[in-house]
Parts: structure tokens; sequence; C-alpha cells
């Protein structure tokens, strides 16, 4: 909500959304659909439809939702994701301790990949989901949210996490496990979180939109980052794959650099209205079954 207002205008320009769902201190949105929700005013008729549920009609192909990068490298781009590459993601996975007994706390923006997995993943397999309030990430926040609702879980970027390590340790006690992606994890401070807590289970993982966030996943050890010069990134998701390739697309040897390119069913369509872009980056897979694509991802890695 507190984008620039030429901003959301674009973005809902490019998506062709046939509904916007707002509330009324918020942007008074130029373009876009005639059917504009807006949960302040019309609390009363909202209340009063049925909670059953709703028929859909759609498929596994079908889009679940566009995600727009940051635009850092240009203009925002809107990564189209089906319901199989949701579900190839959160149903089921087993990097983390899903089920009853956890409880998530939802720390990311609501515009980030990160913050499906934080709601999506323990609200399918019948844990908890806590909400932030707001929309900034707000470490003294965090660590007040993992003591009042006893979180068992947090995802962070790895600045986030060597903020909460160095400012707010006890969090680290609290939790049962921890995530860390978006950036290259601090093997040191990696090493320290898991010398002052042994009881911590720690992740790192990698993952671009283009591939539902979480491609591959590593669990670092106690000991393991301890003088290390990086910390891995790990192996693929079930479902989901990851090459290292020459400029030929071939399989280089182990530990030969290369460009990784992702696939598998966390794949997204593509671009919303950038067949260019997407023809560029979405490319055969020659590794995989016929008509199969993968993601090329422009990072190096061996």
């Amino acid at each position: 909500p507190q984008f620039p207002q030429e901003r959301l205008n674009k973005v809902l320009e490019k998506v062709g959304a046939v509904a916007v769902i707002t509330q009324t201190h918020l942007a008074d949105l130029r373009t876009g659909p005639s059917l504009v929700i807006d949960l302040t005013r019309e609390v009363a008729e909202i209340s009063g439809v049925s909670g059953a549920a709703v028929e859909t009609g759609g498929s596994p192909e079908s889009v679940a939702c566009v995600m727009f990068t940051s635009g850092s490298t240009g203009v925002p781009k809107g990564v189209a994701a089906s319901h199989r590459a949701l579900a190839a993601t959160f149903v089921g996975p087993n990097y983390l301790a899903f089920g009853p007994q956890q409880t998530f706390l939802q720390c990311s923006p609501v515009s980030w990949d990160a913050f499906a997995l934080e709601v999506f993943g323990p609200l399918l397999h019948g844990g908890r989901c806590v909400l932030q309030p707001g929309q900034h990430t707000d470490p003294h926040q965090i660590a007040e949210l993992v003591e009042r609702h006893e979180v068992t879980t947090l995802q962070m970027s790895a600045s986030l996490f060597n903020h909460m390590l160095d400012e707010h340790p006890a969090v680290f006690g609290r939790i049962r496990e921890a995530m860390t992606a978006g950036e290259a994890a601090s093997p040191s401070h990696t090493a320290k979180a898991l010398a002052r807590f042994p009881g911590l289970r720690l992740l790192n993982g990698y993952g671009p939109a283009e591939s539902m966030g979480f491609t591959t996943t590593f669990t670092i050890e106690p000991g393991m980052a301890e003088g290390a010069a990086s910390i891995p990134v790990g192996g693929p998701l079930f479902g989901k794959h990851a090459y290292v390739l020459d400029g030929n697309l071939e399989l280089v040897p182990p530990g030969v650099p290369g460009e990784l390119y992702v696939s598998g069913h966390g794949l997204a369509h593509g671009y919303i209205g950038q067949p260019g872009m997407s023809a560029d980056r979405f490319v055969a897979d020659p590794h995989g079954p016929a008509g199969s694509r993968m993601y090329r991802t422009g990072d190096l890695a061996r």
C-alpha cells in the first residue's frame, strides 16, 4: 500500500486485474478495474456473505498469483506463478518441521515470495501463522512477537538474521528453527548462532521468485561454518531441479563454476506482458522431459 501511486497503477494495468481489494484510507487508484471492493465501507455486506467453499474451476496450471520484482535492474517484472508451483513448494516440504506443532512468524512484506512460505507453509500442514502488523519488518517487534506467541520458526534475509543475532540474541533461544536466504549467509554469524544455541535447526536457502522462492536448501550443522569462506545453498527440493551449466547448456564437472538454471514444478509461466523477456529467461530444458523448461537465473554456482 505504501508503494508510489504510479507504480500501483502500472502494476494494475500490466496484470489486467478484474478487481481490486482496498481500504478507504489507501491510495485513490487512477487506473485499473471498475470493480473496487472497499473493506472499510463494505464491512457489513462482506460479513453477511456465506463462509461456504467457493466454486473456482481452476486447474494446476491456472495462475495463482503474480509477484512483481523490485525493479532494481530496470522495470519491475510480474512473475506469473501457477497453482502447481505453489503446491510443489508448500505441500509436503521436509526442510522445516511443518505440522500442528509449528508456529511460523510472518514478517516478510506481503509482495515477496517469502510471504507465501510464511503463510501457506504452516496453514497447509495444521500449524499456526502469526501475522506481523504493518508493512515493515521491525526487529523489535519480531522479538516481542516470538516471545508472546511462542514462535517456533523464523525465516529471515541474511542481513536480518545477522542483525537479530547481534541485537536480539535471546530470540534464538526461544525458536526451534531458523531459515536464512535472499543473500549470501554469513559464516561467522551462522557459526556463532549454532555455538551459542546448539538445539537450533539452522538452514540456508536459495531460490528466485521465478521458481516460487525456495528451490534449494542446506542444513548447517554445528562446527560446519567455523572458518568457512561461504555457506552452501544445498540441493533442490523434491520436484524441483538445479543445474550448473556452461555456455552450451552442458553440465559442468563438480567444482567447476557455471551458470545456475532451475526447473521442475515450481517454475513460473513467465513474465506478464513481456513475452520477449520470458523467452530469453525461460528456455527449453535439455536435461528434463520433452517439452519441459528451465529458468536461467544469471547466478554463478559450482
